[in-house]
């Protein structure tokens, strides 16, 4: 039996986090101008290189834009932010979304997943789909909720890898936070048994190479969400 050394996160990560939250939570509006790096150190009683190397972090996540001679102030995330905005907006906001929210990633799910399977059954051997039959099964066999949300992300990531897109893998990461927590609000209303059923149903299509089949069953699921009988806001 082996257990992880644990490890408190460093100042700069906290400082990080606390600018990160603060700007996704509104506290700090897009466009505002920042405090001076000597203010902001004295107030949160940190060095000048910790707030320094802290606005180059956010700076690279897409949260800040840093003027020379002008300041630092909040940028436009929304419209010119990068994957690693999207990562730590799924983080979090990942068990607080609202309606509007919700449809986005679902709808972005949906064009995802429908490129994916597309590519699946025009491109995939038969060993790469027979091959996701253990990853069903964990599904199938999952005792708790949260280990068939585990096995349901796993099955989903591995359709976008067998896929041949080297990106869908990537975003299906970024998406995992905020997926798996609409996951579960999905298995506390409806139970884990139906979340297996949509699966079971995806990997069916895979396995016929039903191209239609499989995007009828992905927008059924979907669509039952969105404004169905399985509403998840």
């Amino acid at each position: 039996m082996e257990f992880q050394k644990l490890s408190a996160l460093s100042l700069k990560e906290m400082f990080i986090c606390q600018i990160r939250d603060m700007i996704l939570s509104g506290h700090i509006p897009v466009g505002s101008k920042l405090p001076p790096e000597r203010e902001i150190a004295k107030q949160m009683q940190v060095s000048r290189a910790v707030v320094n190397s802290g606005f180059a972090e956010l700076e690279k996540q897409g949260f800040l834009e840093v003027h020379p001679r002008q300041g630092v102030f909040v940028a436009e995330y929304g419209k010119y932010g990068n994957i690693n905005t999207l990562n730590a907006i799924m983080e979090y906001h990942g068990d607080t979304l609202g309606q509007a929210d919700i449809y986005s990633i679902l709808e972005v799910r949906r064009a995802l997943e429908h490129l994916a399977t597309d590519s699946i059954i025009k491109n995939s051997s038969n060993e790469d789909i027979l091959g996701l039959e253990g990853l069903l099964e964990e599904v199938a066999n999952a005792k708790s909720i949260e280990d068939t949300i585990s096995a349901t992300f796993s099955f989903h990531h591995k359709l976008s890898v067998i896929s041949g897109n080297s990106i869908i893998p990537l975003i299906y990461i970024s998406f995992k936070p905020v997926v798996t927590q609409l996951w579960k609000r999905f298995c506390l209303r409806y139970g884990k048994e139906a979340l297996y059923d949509s699966t079971l149903c995806l990997y069916k299509c895979i396995k016929e190479r039903d191209v239609e089949a499989a995007r009828r069953c992905t927008d059924k699921q979907l669509d039952e969400a969105l404004e169905g009988g399985h509403k998840i806001y």
